[in-house]
């Protein structure tokens, strides 16, 4: 998060590989008979679970757990408020001293970012999947209940060594299912896409961006958490965590109750005695019959902008169409520029090319643009596309991951400034409305750039990552 709106945002999603590789490599040359890995943000969780894949001996990953809300002024602060005040302040709504208070009050302590964002995603997936012991993904970082877990992870790992119990008999094509609707459910971070992906490509699963869709047809969004909501996680800790939601969601027959988890029990049989949803005294979560959205936020958008798929975040509340002028930028830096002197007006269609996985390189997140634009007041007013990726702390109308991306001749990196842009969400569709004669004659004149990164990791990544519509994944 520090990195972000910097060229060190470029490392973020590589360092996915490097955290894989890295426990792959020290697990494999010392024959770990099993692994515990205790990650605790966005990039470490899957990694660590890209690692137990390749490996396949019995392991369980403890979340490192949720940060307490911060304090100014009577009001809960978060990560993302720190950034959402940067646009504040471009906008003349607070002063230096006001931004940097908010900034420092911001992170009280130690925990991952603790709204609905990538880490708390990825921590609730990771459960619903079976492969961290119930309430992993809810447990505070600081809290009884924390440490009390990573005991309990000792016990359990013997019991997965004694019954040979492996990552591929538990990270199944239903696993994964599961794992993707409390995503769906829970209204979480557009980067569980690339992450399952990878994960799923680790144990040789099938599973592509369709099936996200697929499920985002028929699961709602219940859980009102921020980034688009109200609520943090260490919220729903004290009204019955993560496997209560899961256990609702089991008896609506939206889960699979016989997949296999850590404890050596089922999903099933793990949630049996967990209390149920109080919907009278929290509204957290609402019931499927008063859901905050009727499908899913995360929306698989096709088109021309995006032939091999894309991915939207639309919670509802800022409409599911969205058209207008483009407003083109050659990357983040560009933007933030942009927003400073007025360029991006109500209306408008952001259009950030040059980030993706090879362009950047590295598909950076685009949370210090958004955040400016949400605090700017144009949240609602303006639409953002982009071959990059967003932050879990991400709201708005935006879609990310495009493909193909910029770098490859991919349409997004075509488009110039007034272009209109569509883009429906109810119908999945992303268009540049500009004639196909123009379209052929802008690509007769695209030459494909050099790489930006001429040695050393970000060029082996470059070389070597697929799309994002594939994961992101380094090793096929």
């Amino acid at each position: 998060g520090m990195s972000n709106g910097t060229d060190g945002m470029r490392y973020s999603l590589v360092s996915r590989e490097v955290i894989a590789d890295s426990i792959e490599t020290v697990c494999g040359a010392q024959y770990y008979d099993g692994l515990i890995a205790v990650p605790g943000c966005d990039k470490n969780m899957p990694g660590s679970l890209i690692a137990m894949g390749r490996l396949n001996r019995p392991s369980i990953m403890v979340y490192g757990g949720t940060i307490a809300p911060g304090r100014y002024k009577g009001r809960d602060l978060n990560i993302v408020s720190a950034f959402e005040a940067l646009g504040e302040k471009i906008a003349g709504k607070i002063d230096e001293n006001e931004f940097k208070q908010i900034v420092k009050c911001s992170c009280p302590g130690p925990g991952a970012c603790g709204g609905m964002y990538t880490a708390n995603t990825m921590a609730a997936a990771i459960e619903a999947m079976g492969m961290s012991l119930p309430y992993s993904s809810s447990n505070p970082a600081i809290s009884e209940e924390k440490k009390n877990e990573c005991l309990e992870a000792g016990k359990y790992i013997r019991l997965l060594l004694e019954k040979d119990i492996k990552p591929r008999d538990i990270m199944t094509r239903k696993a994964f299912e599961n794992a993707i609707t409390i995503v769906i459910a829970l209204g979480g971070s557009t980067n569980a896409v690339l992450h399952l992906l990878a994960m799923a490509r680790s144990v040789e699963v099938e599973l592509s961006i369709d099936d996200f869709q697929a499920l985002s047809d028929q699961v709602p969004l219940i859980a009102d958490f921020k980034p688009s909501g109200k609520y943090l996680m260490e919220d729903l800790h004290k009204r019955g965590g993560v496997p209560a939601v899961m256990k609702y969601l089991l008896k609506k027959g939206l889960l699979h109750g016989e997949c296999l988890t850590v404890t050596g029990k089922t999903v099933a049989e793990n949630l049996a005695e967990i209390p149920d949803l109080d919907f009278e005294t929290q509204d957290i979560i609402h019931p499927l019959e008063r859901p905050l959205k009727p499908t899913g936020h995360l929306q698989i958008l096709y088109g021309n902008l995006a032939e091999r798929g894309s991915v939207a975040k639309i919670s509802g509340k800022e409409g599911e169409r969205f058209e207008g002028p483009a407003r083109v930028f050659d990357g983040e830096k560009d933007l933030i520029a942009g927003i400073s002197n007025g360029r991006v007006k109500a209306g408008d269609v952001v259009v950030i090319q040059n980030e993706g996985p090879k362009g950047a390189p590295g598909m950076p997140e685009m949370l210090k643009p958004t955040s400016a634009i949400i605090g700017a007041g144009l949240g609602n007013k303006v639409a953002l596309i982009t071959d990059g990726r967003f932050s879990g702390g991400t709201h708005g109308f935006v879609v990310g991951h495009i493909t193909p991306e910029s770098y490859e001749g991919g349409l997004i990196g075509l488009v110039q400034d007034d272009d209109v842009i569509e883009i429906d969400a109810v119908n999945n569709r992303i268009e540049l409305k500009v004639s196909d004669e123009e379209i052929t004659r802008r690509r007769s004149s695209w030459v494909q750039p050099p790489l930006k990164a001429k040695n050393g990791i970000l060029y082996k990544y470059a070389k070597l990552v697929k799309d994002a519509s594939h994961g992101c994944v380094t090793d096929e």
